[in-house]
């Protein structure tokens, strides 16, 4: 019995010095580098929504300023169709299309066909 006791309490004793050498390891060495690293990555990131803000807004300007005058007009000016066409759009779907409202109005008015 005396074999397997001391046998017992090596692997024991061996198994608590390995996990104590691998828990101060950790301790010492690799959890303050990665605090270090992901403390140096929250600094970065904080810094990167300005820099791609100031970048967009200068490649913008830049990009329109190499356009020829006439390619801003014309761009524009479809645009601005663009934008009337879903302004009207979107409130045919709740108003109905202007044939619609002219048919209301006449029957409103009582000018509409009658039965």
């Amino acid at each position: 019995m005396e074999f397997s006791l001391s046998l017992l309490v090596h692997a024991a004793v061996t198994a608590l010095t390995v996990l104590a050498v691998l828990a101060g390891f950790w301790l010492r060495v690799v959890k303050p580098y990665l605090d270090r690293k992901v403390g140096e990555l929250i600094v970065a990131t904080q810094d990167i929504e300005p820099r791609v803000t100031r970048g967009v807004r200068q490649g913008v300007s830049e990009s329109l300023r190499e356009f020829p005058e006439s390619t801003v007009k014309e761009s524009t000016r479809q645009f601005l169709k663009f934008g009337s066409g879903l302004f009207e759009n979107g409130l045919s779907s709740f108003l109905g299309s202007a044939a619609d409202l002219e048919r209301r109005s006449r029957d409103h008015d009582g000018l509409g066909p009658r039965e």
